[in-house]
């Protein structure tokens, strides 16, 4: 007989038979269906054989109907080790401790490698990395995304144009590019300045080209304000001071910043009644394991007694050595959040009303726009809201460049 190939995941075990003719006992056991294999006579009186773990339980029904002695002599199998090794409770609790202590490294900042930009430049990033707690020893669950941290860099070390960030395992990789400022002076063709809507003059900085409008003069879209055209008066010789000059036409890029007062006409409603929300500072964190749609919670049981509620979120994977577990831990902040409601009186409301059209123009126009003065043509209240129409003056830059043809 031979072994079957899954035994020892299964366990077996070596049986002794003692007894007249032993070997008969095993003849029984394979007409009974039991799988038995090398067995060997030890002695006239005695046979060993081995069978698998599971079929003990028959060969004592079997050996009821005969007269032999059994004995079990050897136990092999993983069944026998898991055994032993639950048994020596030092072990197991040394194994566990291991296991947690490797799963806890796993999870902790060991490395934090800074590449592709000088030192003086990764010096920076090392001493904000420091500030933002990322660090060799630090907590992973307590880092940021690396998103997060790209932004964060980029905002707070201005050399820098752009950096990456990965977490290969315990190492936190770094990547960056410094930011180099190459001022490439582009070919300007000759061009006129034109007016881009309609006002009136009320400053003018030319540094190229020939002014056409003056201060305090009315201009419509497309006017010329400087012409790239210009007239230059030259000698065609030292020694012939006396003869006749003549004017030498001449195509320049024309430059300059032309402010013009203008003018706008806008519509704004704003609501005597508003409401604001605001976060009290009261706040409360809760941590869980993470598993699919389960969640374990670890620590922060119960909800606050909070109206309303913020949250916020952060999760984390959880790894095993270079592995990542089907695991998360996750960090749910409840910020303590509350909604204000405000009565305006109309003298409030026309004034927001007033301020969010001014700051709606300003962002249409541009930073360079400068509002000098509104005034409301027309007020009316409708459903708990003020309607207005503001008449509001503006100093800007109209000028913009016109290429000029072979024509001009």
């Amino acid at each position: 007989m031979k072994q079957v190939q899954d035994s020892y995941l299964t366990g077996y075990v070596t049986l002794s038979v003692t007894g007249e003719k032993p070997e008969f006992f095993f003849q029984h056991c394979t007409s009974a269906g039991i799988t038995v294999w090398n067995v060997r006579k030890k002695a006239p009186d005695r046979c060993d054989g081995n069978l698998k773990l599971r079929d003990i339980k028959y060969i004592r029904k079997l050996n009821k109907q005969t007269n032999y002695k059994l004995k079990f002599t050897d136990r092999k199998g993983y069944p026998f080790l898991f055994r032993r090794f639950v048994r020596r409770k030092e072990l197991l609790l040394g194994m566990i401790l291991s296991m947690f202590l490797i799963l806890f490294l796993s999870n902790i900042i060991w490395e934090v490698k800074i590449t592709g930009v000088p030192k003086d430049i990764e010096e920076k990033i090392s001493k904000q990395l420091q500030s933002d707690g990322i660090h060799p020893g630090a907590w992973i669950f307590s880092l940021k995304s690396p998103n997060e941290i790209q932004q964060k860099l980029v905002k707070d070390v201005p050399e820098l144009l752009w950096v990456g960030v990965e977490q290969k395992g315990t190492t936190f990789s770094l990547e960056g590019v410094e930011k180099i400022i190459v001022e490439e002076e582009k070919p300007i063709g000759p061009r006129d300045l034109v007016a881009t809507k309609k006002g009136v003059i009320k400053k003018m900085y030319v540094s190229n080209g020939l002014a056409k409008v003056q201060v305090n003069d009315y201009v419509e879209p497309g006017d010329k304000l400087v012409s790239g055209v210009i007239n230059e008066t030259t000698t065609e010789d030292n020694e012939e001071e006396d003869k006749k000059k003549e004017a030498k036409k001449e195509l320049v890029a024309a430059e300059g910043e032309i402010i013009a007062t203008t003018w706008y006409e806008v519509n704004v409603t704003a609501p005597l009644e508003t409401s604001y929300e605001s976060l009290t500072g009261n706040k409360e964190k809760k941590f869980f394991l993470k598993a699919g749609n389960f969640h374990l919670p670890v620590w922060g049981f119960g909800t606050p007694d909070y109206k309303h509620i913020h949250r916020e979120i952060n999760q984390n994977k959880i790894k095993f050595l270079k592995w990542e577990l089907p695991v998360q831990f996750v960090e749910t902040t409840l910020n303590e959040k509350t909604y204000t409601s405000v009565e305006r009186s109309q003298e409030e409301a026309v004034k927001a009303g007033i301020e969010q059209a001014k700051q709606e123009l300003t962002l249409q126009l541009g930073s360079d726009a400068v509002i000098v003065s509104e005034k409301v043509l027309h007020e009316t209240i409708e459903n708990g809201k003020v309607k207005l129409n503001l008449y509001i003056n503006v100093e800007e830059n109209i000028a913009k460049a016109q290429p000029l043809t072979q024509g001009d």
